[in-house]
């Protein structure tokens, strides 16, 4: 599915250009004339990027921008004829992701897309990578939190170790030993009866039974696919 962009600007010819050289390199186009318009078709529906012009009537670019990072971190990008330093650090402390001057190339404003789309693409990779979740338990591994049903839970260094390596692998059996060696890092016979009091408090905490236990074998989260 292709990248859904909105074009808010009062200039009809600049956004006849714009809209014909987004829509030939592949992008789904929606465009507003004024930032009343813009705000009001930002809110219908998801879009993937939006440019935005700074002079227009009914609302100003600027407060379209304040408006827009209220609700959402969509990338955008300033088009305007607006050049000043001034301008631009106004833009940039509204979260603005990219400010291009007029007169444009459409080589670079295309360029410039292509780079933010492709920035945020990666942003929202490096967030799921760094996030992993089951049912309703979700854990954020670089802030080191977890919470059930959108309420923090406190665990241990030990417990999390635990969880994270069940959130990893759902479905798979750990049996203690695996658990002993992947997440205290040893595996000394008698220290099983440890693994169980961990799984225990684990559960507790969690306030689920979604670790189960295999009789005989070991534990899972959730079930095999």
């Amino acid at each position: 599915m292709s990248e859904r962009i909105l074009i808010i600007e009062d200039e009809t010819a600049i956004r006849s250009i714009l809209s014909e050289l987004l829509a030939d390199a592949g992008y789904s186009i929606e465009t507003a004339g004024d930032g009343l318009e813009g705000i009001t078709k930002f809110r219908e529906k998801p879009f993937d990027l939006i440019l935005l012009d700074i002079m227009m009537p009914k609302i100003d670019g600027y407060t379209v921008c304040e408006m827009i990072r209220r609700d959402s971190n969509v990338p955008v990008i300033m088009l305007t004829a607006l050049d000043e330093e001034e301008a631009q650090i106004r833009a940039f402390e509204l979260k603005a992701d990219d400010y291009i001057t007029k007169p444009f190339s459409v080589k670079l404003v295309l360029m410039r897309v292509e780079a933010v789309l492709r920035r945020a693409k990666e942003r929202k990779s490096q967030e799921a990578a760094a996030t992993l979740s089951y049912e309703n338990i979700r854990m954020n591994r670089e802030s080191h939190s977890v919470s059930v049903g959108g309420n923090p839970v406190s665990l241990t260094h030990t417990e999390y170790g635990l969880l994270e390596l069940f959130m990893r692998h759902p479905g798979r059996v750990f049996t203690r030993d695996n658990l002993l060696n992947q997440v205290w890092g040893y595996n000394f016979v008698g220290e099983e009866k440890t693994v169980n009091i961990h799984i225990m408090n684990l559960r507790r905490k969690l306030g689920t039974n979604l670790i189960e236990t295999i009789r005989g074998v070991g534990y899972r989260l959730g079930k095999e696919n």
